[in-house]
């Protein structure tokens, strides 16, 4: 038996809102939706695992149509969907009672069910959020029944306001895989076992590094487990340094290799750090035209020569300035008012 875990699809989020490029980032969300799709029918996928928060709010009739028609188009794959607590099954929802296709199955009760798919061999657990929240560590308290089947828990949560969980009731609990939700960063909870499989796409800035799927061979109760990269984009954080050399265009041009280099399909949050002349201040408002660039965090600090400013300016304020400081080790704290001091007193027109 093979399956396909996804899970924090977020159809309908609205990623980067207010950027340039975020009126492509929703599709692109359905985009890869499709393409998971796509790929369950290549591989021969047995049963698609939706491990919640399919949809990033309460999805409505036209959006469940949409995903339906996908799941039709299915060969031979079961789909077994829950709700997570950002689509959680409210009063009035369409998603309650939509007459969905036969070839998915639903963990729609509040309390935990058991699903049996006698082809496969397999049951599956499971129940869907009826709030956002819950705190209480719901899981714990569910033990698989003893058979020969494979033994799959589908579980959303993992903090201290979703559910939390605890490790070694989960390893205990009797299953053969634990298909995880919420956490967006693609992770191995309980090894062989529990695992997140991160959101299918990054959905905010705090979602780096890769997403995608897990795809797992199943063997005389023996699970097989890979993650596939699907996300056509990544949010990277990276550090670009400034030397004492560097000038308004230079820094710009460090800003473009980097971008160049990591792939200008991503998007960035960029911290500029290192020593940079006194007189010359990071044009970030420029900068941040070189890419899909969410911000730009100065942290450079001017590369003052205390010794030959002390000697240039001796008895003047800014020798004063300098010298009140002592000449002892200074904490961070000191060496940043020294620094915003002198560039005030040096350079009154760079702030």
């Amino acid at each position: 038996m093979r399956f396909m875990h996804i899970a924090d699809v977020h159809l309908g989020a609205a990623p980067d809102h207010g950027y340039v490029w975020a009126k492509d980032r929703g599709r692109e969300l359905w985009e890869s939706f499709r393409q998971c799709i796509e790929d369950a029918n290549e591989k021969k996928v047995d049963l698609l695992l939706i491990a919640g928060d399919l949809f990033h709010r309460q999805p409505d009739p036209r959006e469940l149509k949409e995903v339906n028609y996908l799941f039709s188009t299915l060969e031979k794959t079961v789909v077994v969907l829950m709700a997570g607590n950002h689509d959680y099954l409210m009063e009035g929802s369409p998603y309650v009672n939509y007459p969905w296709n036969e070839n998915v199955v639903t963990l729609f009760s509040p309390e935990c069910e058991r699903v049996r798919l006698p082809d496969l061999k397999t049951e599956i657990y499971g129940f869907s959020y009826y709030q956002q929240e819950i705190t209480a560590p719901l899981y714990d308290d569910i033990h698989a029944e003893k058979s020969d089947y494979f033994k799959i828990l589908l579980a959303h949560g993992g903090d201290a306001r979703h559910i939390p969980l605890g490790r070694e009731r989960l390893a205990n609990a009797g299953f053969d895989y634990i298909a995880l939700g919420h956490i967006h960063k693609p992770q191995v909870l309980i090894r062989n076992l529990a695992v997140y499989a991160g959101a299918l796409e990054p959905i905010d800035c705090n979602d780096v590094g890769p997403h995608g799927y897990i795809i797992g061979e199943v063997q005389r109760k023996k699970v097989k487990l890979s993650f596939v990269e699907k996300a056509g984009r990544q949010y990277r954080r990276q550090e670009v340094t400034v030397t004492e050399q560097d000038t308004a265009f230079s820094v710009r041009e460090k800003i473009a290799e980097m971008i160049r280099q990591y792939g200008s399909q991503d998007t960035y949050r960029i911290i500029l750090s290192g020593q940079r002349d006194p007189g010359f201040l990071p044009d970030v408002r420029e900068y941040l035209k070189c890419g899909r660039i969410l911000d730009i965090e100065d942290r450079t600090v001017p590369a003052f020569h205390l010794e030959e400013l002390k000697r240039q300016y001796r008895g003047q304020l800014i020798g004063t300035y300098i010298e009140s400081f002592g000449d002892g080790p200074m904490n961070p704290v000191e060496q940043k008012a020294l620094a915003y001091g002198l560039e005030a007193l040096l350079y009154p027109r760079s702030k």
